[in-house]
């Protein structure tokens, strides 16, 4: 049976989805929560690796096992497991589906959300959850600079060192800036973002909203296909994955 799960999880202590040697990751606590309950080792596989640091609020996976449950019953298992292992990780979602289906490749968009909190004071309460920047910033200009990066665009200007991608080649189908009280909020979303997309275009937009750049560098930044003339790269604790298209 293939299993398709929506999960949540807070990303602060984590080195990402992936892996790795170094510390704990989101797909390290599910395959030890599915081998809990199951008894069997699988592999988890999600639509998108996020990063140590980044959250996310409807992050998708798949797994196969032998065993059939109900969906009910594969959720609760799978949460009363990562109750016990402490896991910062919640699954919101448990379908069946046909196994055909794969989290990544059957993706056809991915979307995220950034958020800023643009106030003086700090927030004991967001802490690790928003990037908090305490000097004003011009919104309707952030907004003017981000109309650049629509549509398909070479994005190497906005490429982490350590990308494997094979293109930097990449349409974006919104970038979308929005105030809500003290907080500005990114919704940004695509079929595949190359290696630090989103964090690279949120630093540069910040510094169009502080008076670095003007809304019009955005162009020549974009156009300029180098990493070094673009902004700052935003903080990981203010990305959440926030939702994968099917």
């Amino acid at each position: 049976m293939r299993y398709k799960i929506t999960v949540e999880y807070d990303g602060t202590n984590l080195v990402g989805w992936q892996k790795q040697q170094e510390g704990p990751s989101v797909q390290e606590f599910l395959e030890q929560a599915i081998e809990g309950f199951s008894h069997q080792k699988t592999e988890v596989f999600a639509a998108g690796r996020t990063d140590a640091g980044v959250h996310a609020l409807g992050q998708v996976a798949h797994f196969d096992l032998d065993t059939k449950l109900s969906e009910y019953k594969m959720q609760e298992s799978l949460n009363a497991l990562l109750r016990e292992l402490q896991a910062p990780v919640g699954v919101l979602k448990t379908e069946i589906v046909d196994n055909d289906f794969h989290a990544r490749f059957s993706a056809k968009g991915r979307g995220y959300i950034y958020r800023i909190l643009n106030r003086r004071g700090p927030s004991p309460l967001w802490v690790n959850r928003v990037w908090l920047v305490t000097y004003p910033l011009d919104i309707e200009a952030m907004k003017k600079g981000a109309q650049y990066l629509i549509g398909h665009h070479d994005f190497s200007s906005f490429r982490g060192s350590g990308c494997q991608a094979l293109s930097p080649l990449k349409t974006l189908d919104k970038l979308d800036i929005q105030k809500v009280g003290d907080e500005i909020i990114f919704t940004v979303e695509a079929r595949s973002f190359i290696y630090h997309q989103v964090r690279n275009m949120v630093g540069t937009l910040m510094q169009v909203g502080n008076g670095k750049f003007q809304p019009e560098d955005v162009k020549t930044i974009l156009e300029a296909c180098d990493r070094k003339k673009a902004g700052i790269s935003a903080p990981a604790y203010g990305l959440y994955l926030n939702k994968v298209i099917y």
